[in-house]
């Protein structure tokens, strides 16, 4: 029997004041062009510059986006291949408020990341989104590569945080290269969230490695321009 994870919302939210206890904090950078496969360089020099980031309950990093490819249509696939950052490319941390005192330490930096400086600007704070859409470009999982037991995996985390699992989508498996070995993670999508949980997602996260960029959500529009074909 299989499980049905797009289930019709038919809740309706109460007035709702999103909570400044967990933030986005949003720097300015400068790095014209990264490898694909940087998170895990990009993460260890967060780490050497925030020696408390890892371990900071709430803390994650945002993947960084970018110009798709060197003609702005496709993003490139290749481990190795470039990924190309526009001035408008933004650093983002997602911490706790009590962290952006620290985080200030980042501002004037410039880490080595994959043999590239990129340098950290000024910052500003971003609240949270008590928006019904969320989305993780990397879901971590150990069941990443069987999307059925994925999906499990997630609807019981997701119970477990008190987070309605009826409208959920995984996307595109993705292999993220470390020292250690390979993390192995896939998209995701959760809708029809009420404000309350919404919040609380964005501030848990799912999964492990949030210090690697996975398992934190974003804001996102709805189904239609996330998955076309189902081919994230």
């Amino acid at each position: 029997m299989t499980t049905d994870y797009w289930q019709e919302d038919t809740r309706s939210a109460d007035a709702y004041v999103v909570p400044g206890d967990v933030v986005d904090v949003v720097y300015r950078m400068r790095c014209s062009e990264l490898p694909v496969d940087h998170i895990h360089a990009l993460c260890t020099a967060l780490q050497a510059a925030l020696p408390w980031l890892q371990s900071e309950a709430g803390a994650g990093v945002h993947p960084l986006y970018g110009a798709e490819s060197g003609n702005g249509w496709q993003r490139p696939q290749a481990p190795d291949a470039t990924l190309h950052l526009s001035r408008r490319t933004r650093l983002r941390l997602r911490l706790p408020a009590q962290r952006l005192t620290d985080a200030q330490a980042l501002v004037g930096c410039t880490l080595q990341v994959a043999e590239r400086g990129l340098t950290v600007g000024d910052s500003s704070v971003k609240q949270l989104t008590d928006s019904d859409t969320l989305f993780a470009r990397y879901v971590a999982s150990q069941h990443a590569g069987d999307e059925a037991r994925f999906l499990a995996e997630a609807a019981a985390q997701l119970r477990d945080m008190d987070v309605a699992d009826t409208r959920m989508m995984a996307g595109r498996l993705h292999t993220l290269r470390t020292p250690e070995g390979p993390i192995h993670a896939r998209t995701l999508m959760v809708a029809g969230l009420s404000p309350a949980q919404s919040v609380r997602l964005q501030q848990k996260g799912l999964g492990s490695r949030r210090a690697f960029c996975c398992g934190v959500f974003v804001a996102h529009r709805g189904i239609e321009p996330v998955y076309p074909d189902r081919s994230i």
